[in-house]
């Protein structure tokens, strides 16, 4: 392999501190860390007020476009987002509405969901699973859905939410590994 692998995560959450952040940056680090990769983890929240400032790519701020290049160029995504309103949050969609119709093609993207309890946890299917197959990104099968009882003062604390993290990990990075064999590049060519 000629690069480590870059794991990059994105937390969708509007507010600090934020179990969605602490779920994704979790994730992130334990795909990068079971690949001997690199985890960065983006939070959108400080960004909000550049995501606004208008409707193109081109309005954004250097601040914002690198976050979105970061997305673009990683190897796996990782993405998160509280339970908003039966989906994910407004600040998530508007990111994701500058990212490149084409930048994820071919992408794995880990799906991953947190909500005041577990009649949010479709969220991961029935939201977030559609909007990466817009962008024509291979999510990972098993999406991660944390309710607020997994956690104690920002700390993932249950134990049953370690194993479906270990679990996702151990059965997708094979299929991402695999990607890249199959790619004949280093890694996987998104």
């Amino acid at each position: 392999m000629s690069h480590a692998l870059t794991v990059v995560g994105v937390s969708g959450s509007p507010t600090h501190p934020s179990r969605t952040t602490v779920l994704v940056d979790d994730v992130t680090r334990s795909y990068a860390e079971a690949a001997g990769g690199v985890a960065r983890t983006i939070q959108l929240a400080p960004l909000l007020p550049e995501l606004g400032a208008g409707p193109y790519r081109s309005n954004l701020s250097p601040i914002v476009t690198e976050a979105l290049e970061a997305v673009e160029r990683a190897d796996i995504l990782v993405v998160g987002s509280p339970a908003y309103r039966a989906t994910y949050t407004g600040l998530f969609k508007l990111f994701f509405d500058h990212i490149g119709q084409y930048a994820l093609i071919d992408k794995p993207v880990v799906l991953t969901a947190t909500g005041g309890s577990d009649r949010h946890a479709l969220l991961v299917e029935h939201q977030m699973r559609p909007l990466f197959g817009f962008f024509q990104s291979l999510t990972v099968p098993l999406g991660i859905y944390a309710s607020e009882s997994d956690f104690a003062d920002y700390e993932i604390r249950s134990q049953d939410l370690r194993e479906r993290i270990d679990t996702a990990v151990a059965r997708t990075l094979p299929l991402v590994r695999a990607g890249a064999i199959r790619s004949g590049t280093s890694f996987w060519s998104g």
